[in-house]
């Protein structure tokens, strides 16, 4: 299995009004997340407290299911964990322009009950990276999302923030897939 600290994140690039510019791959296609498809059992690693120079990790166990809509140029997908003996639900909903040939993947739960702004971008050689601008705790932060498809029947998601667009990372949230038959 590929380190994801071992993947170098794409340098990010900014308009003159520092908005994000992303670019899809020359391979990107409605087919990206075909893999995915199905039901899922994911080991999570997650930091405890983000951006505060935490380095203690919690660990639990969490499924997911995905399905196919929009005649494949979207997914849905249904994320099931329990945090403190609390039910916690979230889904993706993941779509395709093909305009753009970009992925744009959106997040909700049953915490918030509120769709985020989507997280944006592709894959190239079997490593999706997604980027999007947000606030954390008061900070002007970038998220990117990775998919490692090193090995696609047990794909890794990861997540890091940038408080400094994009100079330094923080790994917080790592997700290990492993596909339920």
């Amino acid at each position: 299995m590929t380190n994801s600290l071992d993947i170098e994140i794409p340098q990010l690039n900014f308009d003159k009004d520092g908005e994000l510019i992303i670019t899809a791959s020359p391979t990107s296609s409605k087919h990206d997340f075909d893999f995915y498809e199905g039901k899922w059992k994911l080991d999570n690693k997650k930091l405890k407290d983000r951006l505060n120079n935490c380095t203690e990790w919690t660990t639990f166990e969490s499924t997911q299911e995905m399905y196919r809509v929009l005649n494949g140029v979207g997914n849905i997908d249904n994320y099931l964990a329990t945090f403190n003996g609390v039910p916690f639900e979230g889904m993706s909903v993941r779509l395709f322009n093909p305009a753009t040939r970009l992925w744009s993947i959106y997040w909700a739960d049953s915490t918030e009950g509120i769709l985020q702004p989507p997280v944006v971008g592709s894959f190239e050689n079997n490593k999706g990276h997604f980027f999007t601008k947000d606030i954390f705790k008061e900070k002007k932060i970038i998220v990117v999302f990775r998919w490692d498809l090193s090995d696609k029947e047990n794909p890794v998601w990861s997540q890091a923030f940038s408080a400094d667009n994009g100079k330094t990372w923080e790994w917080n949230w790592y997700m290990y897939f492993s596909r339920i038959r």
